[in-house]
């Protein structure tokens, strides 16, 4: 059993990451930290109980930082629509918000459970996960593991020429993190680029005939037309699942152990992963950074474990 704490920003593809989890016996989701990235920190605390009142978990929500370590908030509306959930018209959440601040939950958590059991998961900009190790620096040996959705470097960047969104938004988090000493694992844009939502993938979630299978087919449908138009590719890539499909099948992916540093220097490059793929410095290892993913195989996960949600 992997447990783990998901610290997000729904986002259509937030929201089907967290189903994913969801869905999967072999994870346990402690708690949802929710922090501002996609849309304002109050819309991603309401999305995410909307998720999960939707999936008919009964796990708690925490409202995190609303603005980055030092940046002003640059959020995706134009992506994700105002709401960050546009697609589907689903209730107002009745699950309660939990009044401990996100950063507090994971110091907590991470201090109270055993070392090496608890992975994070971030889904947004990474400045929760930043606060809480800057603020308390003795919870990062305890940390099994970050498996984090951010970056790129075949891909170069989706928000500027040379950033892609989550790092970009918070760079000094994304700076502390890889600096903390703790395993990371990077799924960039190189491989959420390889997993489109082409119509037939979406049709296949469809025709599973539940409520939630619904929504999502709903979602990925508003989801792929942003991405549809800017690349002109058949589909959207789908960036936060594949965090999850990588614990539950990492033999679907294929990285390298290399150096990742992050640009927060230049107003041309801020936010840029530069990431040591080809090992041409001699810059210690701090991350494992993914380069390829088995398309078929991850939409296969996703739709089988989707049936499983009949709440």
């Amino acid at each position: 059993m992997q447990r783990i704490i998901i610290d997000t920003d729904p986002g259509q593809d937030d929201a089907v990451a967290i189903l994913l989890a969801l869905a999967s016996p072999e994870i346990e989701v402690l708690g949802v930290t929710c922090v501002a990235g996609n849309v304002p920190l109050a819309r991603t605390a309401r999305n995410a109980r909307v998720v999960l009142e939707l999936a008919g978990a009964d796990i708690p929500v925490f409202a995190g930082c609303d603005r980055p370590i030092t940046r002003d908030l640059l959020t995706a509306e134009h992506v994700h629509g105002p709401s960050g959930l546009d697609g589907a018209d689903l209730p107002e959440p009745t699950l309660p918000l939990q009044p401990q601040h996100a950063v507090d939950f994971l110091i907590h958590t991470l201090r109270r459970e055993p070392p090496g059991t608890v992975t994070l998961c971030p889904l947004g900009p990474l400045t929760n996960i930043a606060t809480a190790l800057r603020r308390a620096p003795d919870i990062a040996p305890r940390i099994r593991q970050i498996v984090l959705m951010g970056g790129a470097y075949f891909e170069v960047g989706n928000i500027t020429p040379a950033a892609e969104f989550n790092i970009h938004v918070d760079p000094e988090a994304a700076e502390i993190v890889l600096k903390s000493g703790v395993d990371v694992v990077m799924v960039p844009l190189d491989v959420t680029h390889r997993v489109l939502t082409t119509r037939a993938r979406i049709a296949a979630i469809r025709a599973i005939g539940t409520r939630v299978a619904g929504v999502v087919a709903d979602w990925l449908a508003f989801f792929e037309r942003f991405d549809e138009t800017k690349y002109g590719s058949d589909g959207a890539p789908l960036h936060d699942p594949c965090v999850i499909a990588w614990l539950l099948r990492p033999d679907l992916f294929a990285g390298r152990r290399i150096n990742v540093e992050i640009e927060t220097q230049s107003p041309l490059t801020r936010g840029m992963t530069v990431a040591d793929w080809w090992r041409v410095t001699d810059r210690a290892p701090n991350a494992t950074f993914l380069g390829q993913v088995d398309a078929e195989g991850f939409y296969s996960l996703l739709t089988e474990r989707l049936a499983r949600l009949r709440p």
